[in-house]
C-alpha cells in the first residue's frame, strides 16, 4: 500500500489502542452521571424526547456508557462494547441530535460512532485484555 510514511506501519496496532483510550474515557465521563448523579434528570430528558421506558433505558445506557468505557480502556470485550456504543450513538443521532443539524448537533456523536465502528472492524489492538500481546 503506498504511503507517505511507510515506516509508521510498524505502529499500526497502536491505532486501536488510541481509539479505545479516547472513546473509553469519553464514555466513562458521559455514563457516570447517568448512573450516579443525574439519573432523574436524564430520565426526564428521555421522556421529553420520547425514549421510553425512560428510567429503564437510562439505566441501560448508563451501564453501556460507563462500564463499556471502562471495558474499552482495558480492552475487554472491545468489539462487543464498540457495537453497543455504536448503537447508542445511532439512537442518539436519530432521536435527538439529527434535528439540531450537523454543527452543534450530531457531528460529535457521528465522530464517536465512526470511532466505535473502527474498533469493531480493527479489533482491540495492542495492550488489551482481548489480545494482550
Amino acid at each position: 500500500m503506498p504511503s507517505l510514511f511507510p515506516d509508521l506501519f510498524v505502529f499500526e496496532q497502536f491505532a486501536p489502542l488510541i481509539l479505545r483510550l479516547v472513546l473509553g474515557a469519553v464514555f466513562i465521563v458521559h455514563g457516570y452521571p447517568k448512573l450516579f448523579t443525574q439519573f432523574a434528570e436524564t430520565a426526564q430528558f428521555f421522556e421529553a424526547v420520547n425514549i421510553r421506558p425512560a428510567k429503564f433505558l437510562v439505566f441501560v445506557v448508563g451501564i453501556v456508557e460507563f462500564f463499556g468505557g471502562i471495558f474499552l480502556v482495558a480492552g475487554f470485550l472491545t468489539q462487543l462494547v464498540a457495537a453497543l456504543i455504536a448503537i447508542d450513538m445511532m439512537v442518539a443521532i436519530w432521536k435527538v441530535k439529527f434535528r439540531q443539524g450537523f454543527f452543534g448537533g450530531y457531528e460529535f456523536d457521528l465522530a464517536l460512532l465512526a470511532m466505535a465502528v473502527s474498533l469493531i472492524l480493527l479489533g482491540p489492538g495492542k495492550f488489551s485484555l482481548d489480545l494482550p500481546f
